[in-house]
């Protein structure tokens, strides 16, 4: 089965350019389901099953890590979908973790980003963007032509390995190249692998101390001035 992860920053066209690309598959005879994940609020899997009648799934995050969500529930997801007989799995993360990547490898990893967010965007996302196979910028329609070319040309300063498609993704331009990239795409293969390393360590905040102060905790740690250093066993 074919594995799709599009990730992105919020409000930055995901579900549009993913019922764009599914509307096309289907209407080829393609078998789709679907998975959303999201922190704390989604009604993407419902709006993909009432249109599209396709098996859909729905994951809140709540207090994990959307992208670490993502990885612990991937492999049920897929099993899933091989019960529904799909032959492509979607999967929309809210992607909110700069350092982190939801992209597995074998997989297609998507992120979109929206052109009016602000021309240094490319370079603030980190492994969401490098990490990925394509890059899709939406809303192409709502900047200047100029604005177009210095977006496109930060987003290939930070990842020069990824493809750049410019799309109007709510009228469908430019949604083919994404769907013959789909078509050509292998299957996912086992062991399946999170593409690209973790952040460097689980800390001490991320499993729920709240003080305020580096004395207050150990792990991975930095001050105000300094870099980071490791505290503890």
């Amino acid at each position: 089965m074919k594995v799709v992860i599009c990730a992105g920053p919020p409000t930055s066209g995901k579900t549009t350019v993913l019922k764009q690309v599914i509307k096309k598959l289907i209407g080829r005879g393609y078998r789709v389901a679907y998975l959303k994940i999201d922190v704390q609020y989604a009604d993407e899997d419902e709006i993909f099953k009432k249109e599209f009648g396709i098996p859909t799934k729905k994951v809140y995050s709540g207090d994990l890590c959307p992208d670490h969500c993502n990885v612990v529930v991937l492999g049920d997801a897929i099993k899933f979908a091989e019960e529904e007989r799909a032959d492509t799995l979607f999967v929309e993360t809210a992607g909110l973790c700069l350092r982190c990547s939801p992209y597995i490898e074998s997989s297609l990893g998507i992120v979109t980003l929206e052109a009016t967010s602000g021309m240094n965007l490319p370079r603030k996302i980190g492994p969401m963007l490098t990490l990925a196979d394509i890059a899709v910028v939406t809303k192409i329609d709502l900047i200047s032509q100029a604005e177009r070319e210095v977006f496109r040309a930060n987003v290939n300063e930070a990842a020069p390995k990824v493809v750049v498609i410019e799309t109007d993704a709510l009228h469908g331009i430019n949604i083919e190249h994404i769907v013959r990239r789909i078509e050509n795409m292998q299957e996912a293969k086992e062991p399946l692998l999170l593409r690209g390393n973790p952040p460097v360590g689980t800390c001490t905040i991320c499993v729920g101390k709240k003080e305020i102060g580096k004395e207050a905790h150990f792990g991975v740690l930095r001050t105000l001035e300094s870099d980071i250093f490791y505290r503890g066993e």
